[in-house]
């Protein structure tokens, strides 16, 4: 029997990179899938594709940003699919400038997607993570988060908030039987911050960090992984 079969899982920020990697994994281990965009077209888009990888995936239009539009997905995953086991907090956003640079429409898009977009999604999905008797909460967060770096300094500090959120967050749940950890990757080959050909070749890929989140949900009840770090095993020589 598949690992995740009988388990529902909700992945903001679903329709790319590490979302779409997880929402393939977790659905070919037999977890039934909900992936949320504020985008109709990505939507459609993820949903062909993990079609072509055998993947069934319930499709949500919602923006993190609206706590409104968070209560009504999760309230129609938990409908449609007979409740939530799994939260992932993927989606995010990021500009780098620096501050001198950066607008406070950019700082606020940040804090927004990244932070409170976590929260929406979390304090959505908390009562029926409850109702199943408990769950797992799995925010992605970044190396970033406490290894800052020039040009970045706003996004830095949303990881930096999403570590401490998470944190406290664990604290406060796990004797409802919910589990809560953050993975923070470093370099990933997505179109998120960048890169090209050169990247592809060192950085970790979308499934390197999709792996570790279905490693984390397959823990025994008894452990609480609650921070994992993975970077790229040889990155460039700096000189």
């Amino acid at each position: 029997m598949p690992t995740l079969a009988g388990k529902v899982a909700v992945i903001t920020g679903g329709t790319r990179g590490i979302g779409l990697a997880t929402a393939r994994r977790l659905g070919r281990e037999g977890a039934a899938v909900a992936i949320t965009s504020p985008s109709d077209e990505r939507l459609s888009a993820a949903v062909r594709d993990l079609e072509d990888a055998g993947v069934a995936a319930t499709p949500l239009r919602a923006d993190v940003r609206n706590f409104e539009e968070m209560q009504e997905v999760c309230a129609l995953a938990a409908s449609k699919l007979g409740g939530i086991d799994v939260l992932i907090n993927n989606a995010g956003v990021g500009v780098y400038r620096p501050v001198a640079d950066l607008t406070p429409e950019e700082w606020n898009l940040m804090f927004d997607t990244n932070v409170t977009g976590m929260f929406n999604a979390t304090r959505a999905a908390l009562p029926h993570l409850r109702a199943r008797g408990g769950g797992w909460i799995i925010n992605i967060s970044s190396l970033s988060g406490t290894n800052p770096f020039a040009n970045g300094a706003a996004y830095c500090a949303t990881k930096a908030a999403v570590n401490a959120f998470s944190e406290a967050l664990m604290q406060e749940v796990r004797h409802d039987g919910i589990r809560v950890s953050y993975v923070a990757p470093g370099s990933v080959d997505t179109t998120f911050g960048g890169g090209g050909r050169e990247k592809r070749a060192w950085a970790l890929q979308p499934d390197d960090v999709a792996q570790v989140i279905s490693d984390l949900l397959g823990y025994p009840g008894r452990s609480l992984p609650s921070r994992v770090e993975i970077r790229p095993s040889q990155p460039p020589r700096k000189a």
